[in-house]
């Protein structure tokens, strides 16, 4: 800010998974490359604070695999966003996400650029340029966009970054986990030509969901952090976390009861949606979820807008809870993945 040096930060969404976390290194690393006579320094911040980083599993063991140490990344805690958006010195490309949470609102001013795969909650005006595509991967559309750059540019790491995340988030490109898309496929078919010796694609997606999945030794606290978005209205903060454990093994955690509480109360959320998955031999996805609030009025706004939601239905079927304050749910419609379920309970808000 003293320099008077222009910021163009690439940043990802709050959960900073590897999606996240890969698209905004990659996107960052094409911009500085390709941008003529840039005024502005480009800068990946991954956006958490560097103590939550080791929860990312998949994301720390895949850059460690590629050599890049943690201690060249920037995190959220280690960038005054605020400080250069109100000298006028910030750019922001968001990936991964398009709208930014309420705690970030003053920011929105800065946003030049959006590269997300979600449905778009949200019109921005120009100059800002907007790509919002129904693909697998946001790592995808990074991958076309520097694919369509000049030749040279995609060097052996950010080509396996891209090719790791794409497989993970693609669910090894089943088509039974519902999300793979053609121009996921053929991003890691051109990746694979471009780069023949990145290793067979079992391998590389079978260490990530390893890794991802591995939840040993994680407190149930760090478990809710792993993977979490927030949602709030005017009266009320709601955390949705991704959870890599089947709901009933989730729930019979010792002491559960109490850390629900004690993580609602310490970060001022009213209430959590806890959305767990594991996965068959087959790829095939098991979803299930839990509504956990003390407050009856806002979890049976939650439960009923869940279980009443049509795009899409989400085919719950109720299962036994150990407590009244925690409703759990089987969850039909395997695809609809936490993406999908976040603008029903959006709107629930």
């Amino acid at each position: 800010v003293r320099q008077h040096r222009e910021i163009h930060v690439v940043m990802g969404n709050e959960a900073c998974d590897l999606d996240s976390t890969v698209s905004a290194l990659a996107l960052a690393y094409f911009l500085a490359q390709t941008t003529p006579a840039p005024k502005a320094a480009f800068v990946p911040v991954l956006n958490i604070p560097r103590a939550d980083f080791a929860l990312r599993t998949e994301t720390t063991f895949l850059l460690r695999d590629r050599g890049i140490p943690a201690s060249s990344l920037i995190f959220r805690d280690e960038i005054d966003l605020g400080g250069l958006h109100h000298a006028g010195l910030l750019s922001l490309t968001l990936v991964d996400h398009h709208v930014l949470p309420g705690a970030d609102a003053a920011l929105e001013e800065a946003v030049v650029e959006v590269l997300d795969h979600r449905p778009l909650e949200r019109d921005r005006g120009p100059p800002c340029q907007v790509t919002v595509e129904p693909v697998g991967s946001c790592a995808t559309l990074v991958t076309e966009r520097i694919l369509q750059g000049p030749p040279g540019v995609l060097d052996r790491t950010t080509a396996a970054l891209l090719h790791g995340t794409i497989l993970l988030d693609c669910i090894n490109l089943s088509p039974a986990a519902g999300k793979v898309t053609p121009r996921d496929v053929a991003c890691v078919s051109l990746l694979e030509e471009r780069f023949p010796e990145l290793p067979a694609r079992d391998a590389v997606f079978g260490a990530l969901q390893a890794a991802k999945f591995d939840v040993t030794g994680l407190t149930t606290e760090q478990m809710l952090r792993k993977d979490l978005k927030v949602l709030s209205n005017d009266e009320a903060v709601v955390a949705v976390s991704g959870v890599f454990e089947d709901l009933e093994t989730f729930l019979l955690r010792p002491g559960l009861l109490q850390d629900l509480e004690a993580f609602c109360q310490g970060r001022g959320y009213a209430g959590l949606v806890a959305m767990t998955v594991s996965f068959n031999e087959s790829h095939e996805p098991t979803r299930k979820l839990a509504v956990y609030s003390r407050q009856e009025p806002l979890r049976g706004t939650l439960c009923r807008a869940l279980e009443e939601a049509t795009t899409p239905s989400l085919l719950l079927q109720p299962l036994p809870s150990p407590w009244p304050c925690v409703a759990a749910y089987a969850q039909g419609n395997a695809v609809a993945a936490r993406k999908k379920v976040l603008p029903i309970l959006r709107v629930a808000l």
